[in-house]
């Protein structure tokens, strides 16, 4: 691994040198779980948590998100410059990721849906847990128009979640969380698990431990479906509780999903600079450039658990420019 590790760290150096064409990687993470999930096995773990972590330290240059877009504009990034973030808001943040981060000396953004924190749940994990404790093997959901699904085995529940999120994904914010519920009913007994996100508390550990949060709207909606009024109460509800709880300036933005174009749209950046944050991030992949909008940041997803292939899909990703 240290021979790989030395490879790329050259290869790095080539495709984003320091200075005004330095090219930011941001990584994106969603939850580190303790142990490995059998309905969603990619999903990383403490353990490849762990793993993916050494290597990226070992290659790259990881900044705080804020000093990096700031050197970003400036022209004074380092080489193999990086950054870490994490969405939503979930409780293994605190509990599986943060000891990894403090392990290796990084530094992660995490970007915050507030309405969920407390004991909330989010709509794709309300179908996740239901789909998972599914009282029979076929669920059938043709009343509500959502199809009959096997869900028999660990496959066959994941197959269909992914369906299933894909078609309740785009629907307005009240419906969706209406259909999510009535699909919950008719799936399970059993009651589904409130503490999947951060408490308050929680948050303010993470934040004392060195930790930078970031606004991530309330209810997490495709901001594209929302009128300019909604999504400003969206945004900037959420900027004012974490700043609230903080007792800080929230600075940065993650749009939630984040697909330009499909989650959110082009002008709704300057509807987030207008709220007062410093920079945003979307889910667009590729890596960051001065010329990059920074109210439009891309980020690349690392799925890899192979330690080896997560540096190398890094160094793919840094082929692309925003």
């Amino acid at each position: 691994m240290k021979l790989v590790n030395e490879f790329s760290k050259l290869a790095a150096s080539y495709l984003s040198p320091a200075g005004q064409y330095a090219h930011l990687s941001i990584m994106i993470y969603h939850r580190v779980l303790a142990e490995q999930d059998p309905i969603f096995p990619r999903e990383v773990t403490a353990e490849t948590f762990d793993a993916q972590i050494s290597c990226l330290k070992a290659v790259f240059n990881v900044l705080p998100l804020a000093e990096a877009v700031t050197r970003l504009k400036n022209g004074t990034l380092p080489a193999r410059a990086a950054c870490i973030t994490f969405d939503d808001g979930y409780a293994d943040n605190l509990t599986q990721a943060l000891p990894v981060l403090q392990k290796h000396g990084m530094h992660a953004t995490f970007f915050i849906a507030t309405a969920y924190l407390n004991g909330g749940r989010m709509f794709n994990d309300t179908v996740i847990e239901a789909i998972r404790h599914c009282r029979d093997d076929v669920l059938d959901l043709d009343a509500m128009g959502l199809d009959r699904h096997d869900v028999g085995s660990f496959m066959a529940k994941r197959a269909a979640i992914i369906k299933i999120l894909n078609r309740v994904k785009y629907l307005p914010l009240d419906q969706r969380e209406d259909t999510v519920a009535e699909l919950a009913r008719m799936a399970s007994d059993v009651p589904l698990a409130n503490d999947l996100m951060m408490t308050t508390a929680q948050l303010k550990a993470l934040h004392a431990a060195g930790m930078d949060i970031g606004g991530h709207t309330t209810r997490h909606p495709i901001l594209a479906t929302l009128d300019d009024a909604a999504v400003c109460r969206e945004i900037s509800a959420g900027k004012e509780f974490l700043e609230a709880t903080l007792g800080e300036k929230v600075a940065l933005f993650a749009y939630p999903n984040g697909k330009p174009g499909s989650d959110y749209l082009p002008g709704q950046a300057a509807l987030v600079r207008k709220l007062g944050f410093n920079a945003a991030v979307s889910t667009r992949p590729g890596s960051a450039t001065r010329s990059s909008d920074i109210f439009q940041l891309p980020r690349f997803t690392p799925w890899q658990a192979n330690p080896a292939r997560y540096i190398l899909a890094a160094l793919g990703n840094l082929r692309h420019g925003a």
